[in-house]
């Protein structure tokens, strides 16, 4: 019977090394896929980001750039706005002048043509910057061309009077109003 149990005992220590053999495989192959898996899904979550922060740039490059292209429409016209400013100055000196006189058919001509004028250049966003005597006089948005002694104490850093309207273009300023100021 000794010899019985040995053969026993000898085929079951290769069976038992054999299944510890595969279950160790088995559990090394398990350990590599796990972290092989890890290893993609970390990858993924990499590659999700990137794909993330470029889409993001990319919306902000489009929102900026819109932005600029809106803005450049709006100001196109900027060149020819601004040589038109002389001609409005001159038309409001013309209609002070011709006020003075009896001319009554001159003046509705003229103030014809300069309505015109400002209505077509209105269209194209400008904007008079509206500033009158006695306003408390502002160095961001005011040009002050000289100072005279106020004629009274309360105007004092006022302006007493508007040599040249300011204009706006949308909403930037292309021309301040030039100013005296009471000192």
């Amino acid at each position: 019977m000794s010899k019985k149990n040995d053969n026993t005992v000898e085929n079951e220590q290769p069976k038992k090394q054999a299944e510890e053999a595969k279950t160790a495989e088995t559990t090394e192959n398990t350990v590599e896929e796990v972290s092989v898996e890890e290893k993609l899904q970390e990858e993924l979550a990499k590659e999700k980001d990137k794909f993330l922060r470029l889409f993001a740039e990319f919306e902000n490059y489009k929102k900026r750039t819109s932005k600029e292209r809106v803005e450049l429409f709006k100001t196109a016209s900027k060149d020819v706005v601004v040589a038109m400013l002389p001609v409005l100055d001159d038309f409001d000196r013309a209609l002070t002048e011709i006020a003075k006189t009896d001319a009554e058919d001159l003046k509705k001509g003229v103030e014809l043509i300069s309505n015109k004028l400002r209505e077509a250049l209105k269209a194209k966003g400008l904007g008079e910057v509206q500033v009158k005597a006695g306003d408390k006089f502002d160095a961001e948005d005011h040009e002050a061309v000289t100072q005279i002694p106020a004629p009274t104490e309360d105007m004092k850093g006022k302006i007493i009077d508007v040599l040249e309207k300011g204009y706006t273009l949308g909403e930037k300023v292309i021309r301040y109003p030039k100013v005296v100021v009471g000192q």
